[in-house]
């Protein structure tokens, strides 16, 4: 059966952050992901709130810069690779208080007048000392192609485009985190390319097209892909990163037959 996780960076809007790890236990998650955490407590603070709520925190990024001022992730930055090292050690610091076992790395947007290879050789060296870091403290490092279309200027934004970075860091713990919505709208053919890319996926994360709503609101077939995923043997977990049509509960009849 696969094993869903609330992203409660997305899940549950109408409610302060620290106060959604409450709700999606009570509507049946025992694991979670979000994106940010660092604005919303201290590591010990969010860690509390998680075991509180008696759920598991499976996935969060490293921090990717000021989003108001339009970063997406700093990864491939060649002039920020000082405060990418820095988020590196902060995101460990807050993953390990809430036993979270997988960290994210945004590639980012390339500055302008920056060359392509640079920004490429930049995110390669950031990965490997980031997966380096993680490997010491027994964590996965992820990274996520992203479409252009949501996010213009993404670096990454094909899984062929991912693995060819993960086989250049050359790190044995760093994995694709294949995002559903991104690589549905770049490249389709989802159900063969998550079949021919299972042992170099650490995470799944679903949203369906267009609009990236809950899974039954656009076009994928999610009653034939999530139960495809689990005959493949795919064994990690699948965060239901979406951003809800309506009301969050109400609107998780796609999900009931994977909750508790």
């Amino acid at each position: 059966m696969p094993k869903l996780a609330a992203n409660i960076s997305l899940l549950f809007p109408q409610l302060p952050f620290v106060e959604r790890f409450a709700a999606a236990a009570k509507a049946g998650f025992r694991c979670v992901e979000y994106q940010f955490p660092y604005a919303f407590g201290s590591a010990n603070e969010i860690a509390g709130r998680a075991r509180a709520a008696g759920v598991e925190v499976v996935l969060h990024n490293l921090p990717a810069g000021d989003a108001a001022k339009g970063d997406r992730g700093i990864t491939c930055q060649p002039g920020r690779v000082n405060e990418f090292r820095e988020g590196v050690e902060r995101a460990i610091e807050y993953a390990k208080a809430a036993g979270c076992p997988r960290l994210n790395a945004l590639a980012g947007i390339a500055p302008a007048g920056v060359p392509r290879d640079k920004a490429k050789e930049t995110l390669v060296e950031n990965l490997r000392f980031a997966a380096g870091k993680c490997a010491a403290a027994g964590l996965t490092l992820l990274t996520e192609p992203c479409n252009t279309r949501t996010i213009p200027g993404f670096f990454l934004n094909t899984s062929k485009e991912g693995i060819e970075v993960i086989d250049a860091v050359g790190a044995d713990n760093l994995l694709l985190q294949y995002d559903v919505f991104h690589m549905q709208i770049v490249e389709g053919d989802i159900a063969k390319t998550i079949e021919h890319l299972l042992p170099r996926i650490g995470h799944i994360q679903v949203a369906d097209v267009p609009d990236r709503n809950e899974p039954g609101t656009g076009e994928i077939n999610f009653n034939w892909l999530l139960p495809h995923i689990d005959r493949l043997g795919y064994k990690g977990w699948i965060g239901a990163e979406y951003i809800p049509k309506g009301d969050t509960a109400q609107g998780l009849s796609w999900a009931a037959p994977f909750l508790k």
